[in-house]
């Protein structure tokens, strides 16, 4: 205690309270001339300069007010016995010395203390942090294939940036990141690559070079320094969020700018939100700042406000009060024909709604599903149909969509040969035409001759993502044409006479040959599930069997093969994260075999 009292008397502890507090009004102009740019801009490069800007002016009067306070000789006593210095602990003329309140000047020194705990705690937690994040170059981690390499370096070219760039995989991360300046690192979560499509991992790859060309790591680390030594002014951290997510803006729009395809990038940053689990902050990641805010500039862009936006948007929204207040009880009008009505029993009206839920229901993804349903004008919507159709074309730049013109065959010639009572298209034989083509054989049994359902097989030889000879087979109880898809190619098998589901028994025999090393028979045995039932709801433990067999009998490589394939047929089972782990231990294990 005596410590405290004695260094609370010197020119020091003076000098930072006073600095400390005169740093409370000069944060507050600065944070308000900020408040006034981000009003009137709507530039990210401008907004990031512009909190960039007002966090340096930031640390340059903490500094300059710091260097005034101190004496002007400037020297600190080390815990001087002598006689306490007078009450401001700072050196104020005769002249000046009238304006200083005695008490406050008492009490300013005593800020010191707390502030340099508050520094040295936040630091301590800073250097922790960053132990922890550089660790994830060295653990976890493994390798990507050869072609993601090459294409991070074709990407690299294009923005310019000729310093080497490693990009690796790791278990320890839920989201990409970019580790270091000098030797910068790119971050993937295991399973990324096979849960993304090639456009959106391009995207991404894109969005962490743009922080590297930016040098964003660099600047982080000088942000972190500067929260620290400003830990105590709310300012502060309001301009670190705005430096954050205009930074995040600024890569996304160059994304954007060299692909051309917002809505893309938008499901790829939905799909990496879905995909993070932990609390974990990279220095700089793919997920940074609102995400949803991101996603939201990205489909919607705003245009440019002008300095009167504020006192417009006022006005608009008490003329927008007004009228609804006067119309609250008139009569309900017609909407605009444009909107994406619903009926009361949920289906829908608008020409939208029949592509949305008709024409591409059984090949549009959840993410898309819900980015289409978010627009708000026909515009809108219309740019998302044709970037829906382009994103699908396999030869890109014709003018003929081969792919769109086969969907739509399909659906045409579903709702001629399988229609019945319901459209055709809506029928099990059409949902599976639309998505998988015509089959390359039909086997038809009629109903009779003592068979109670009429039977049609379809042979598929190979089915890209899915396998070969793969059969479905459609019954009728009556003969027509309303055949179902049979009990037994559906997740809902049919079971044995003991009561026992074929699928499960053989699964289960499987686990039971990995316990007793019988490899080999395990191997056999989940094959013959994954052929033989190929839609079961085991069909994806089967396959991580597989995997599983190969690792226990030591051949890492043909597991890591097996685990590689579960992560891109089964990106969202709950077995992913196991999954992540032992691929990051058979990298490990084959580094120490090297």
């Amino acid at each position: 205690m005596n410590y405290l009292k004695t260094f609370i008397e010197t020119p020091l502890a003076g000098a930072i309270g006073w600095t400390v507090l005169h740093s409370l009004w000069e944060g507050a102009i600065i944070s308000g001339a900020l408040a006034a740019v981000l009003v009137a801009v709507r530039s990210p490069r401008i907004r990031y300069a512009a909190a960039s800007t007002a966090m340096l002016m930031m640390l340059i009067g903490f500094s300059f007010t710091f260097a005034r306070m101190m004496p002007e000789k400037a020297h600190v006593q080390s815990f001087p016995r002598g006689p306490a210095f007078h009450t401001s602990n700072t050196t104020i003329g005769s002249d000046r010395s009238d304006f200083v309140n005695p008490s406050l000047a008492a009490v300013v020194p005593w800020l010191a203390p707390f502030w340099i705990a508050g520094v040295s705690l936040i630091y301590l937690r800073r250097v922790t942090s960053c132990i922890s994040v550089q660790r994830l170059r060295q653990r976890g981690v493994c390798c990507v294939p050869e072609r993601w390499q090459e294409e991070l370096t074709r990407l690299s070219a294009q923005l310019h940036i000729s310093k080497p760039i490693l990009l690796l995989e790791s278990c320890l991360t839920e989201v990409p990141m970019v580790l270091g300046h000098f030797r910068p690192l790119i971050l993937l979560p295991v399973g990324l690559l096979a849960g993304l499509s090639p456009a959106q991992i391009e995207a991404i790859l894109l969005h962490e070079l743009a922080h590297i060309r930016r040098h964003d790591y660099l600047v982080n680390v000088l942000q972190r320094l500067a929260e620290g030594l400003l830990f105590y002014h709310p300012a502060t951290w309001w301009i670190s969020r705005v430096m954050r997510a205009e930074r995040e803006n600024c890569c996304d729009d160059l994304v954007v700018s060299i692909n051309g395809d917002a809505h893309e990038y938008a499901s790829a940053l939905a799909a990496l939100e879905q995909n993070r689990l932990s609390n974990l902050e990279p220095a700089v990641a793919a997920t940074g700042g609102n995400l949803m805010k991101r996603i939201r500039r990205l489909l919607y862009p705003a245009k440019q406000n002008s300095a009167w936006a504020p006192f417009l948007a006022a006005a608009i929204f008490i003329t927008t009060a007004a009228v609804s207040l006067a119309a609250w009880q008139s009569e309900p009008q017609q909407h605009s024909s444009g909107a994406l009505q619903m009926r009361t029993d949920g289906t829908a009206t608008s020409r939208y709604s029949k592509w949305l839920n008709e024409d591409v229901v059984y090949i549009i993804d959840d993410t898309e599903r819900a980015a289409f349903l978010r627009l708000t004008t026909d515009e809108e919507r219309d740019k998302f149909v044709e970037q829906f159709w382009l994103r699908r074309n396999p030869a890109p730049g014709t003018p003929t969509n081969k792919f769109k013109e086969e969907h739509y065959r399909r659906i045409a010639y579903a709702n001629v040969h399988f229609g019945t009572a319901v459209p055709g298209w809506k029928t099990d034989r059409g949902h599976i035409y639309i998505v998988y083509g015509p089959p390359d054989e039909i086997e038809t049994h009629p109903l009779g001759n003592g068979r109670p359902n009429a039977i049609e097989v379809w042979l598929y030889r190979h089915i890209d993502g899915i396998g070969d000879n793969l059969t479905v087979t459609f019954i009728s109880t009556t003969g027509d044409n309303d055949y179902r898809l049979a009990p037994g190619n559906s997740p809902t098998m049919s079971r044995n006479v003991d009561g026992q589901q074929p699928d499960k028994l053989l699964l289960a025999r499987a686990e039971e040959a990995i316990k007793d090393a019988r490899y080999v028979e395990a191997r056999g045995l989940c094959q013959t599930l994954i052929q033989s039932h190929p839609n079961s709801e085991y069909v994806p433990l089967a396959k991580l069997s597989v995997a599983d067999a190969w690792y226990a009998e030591g051949n890492l490589k043909q597991a890591e093969v097996e685990y590689r394939d579960f992560l891109t047929f089964f990106p969202h089972r709950p077995e992913v994260a196991d999954v992540r782990s032992k691929l990051a231990s058979i990298q490990e294990k084959q580094k120490s075999l090297r």
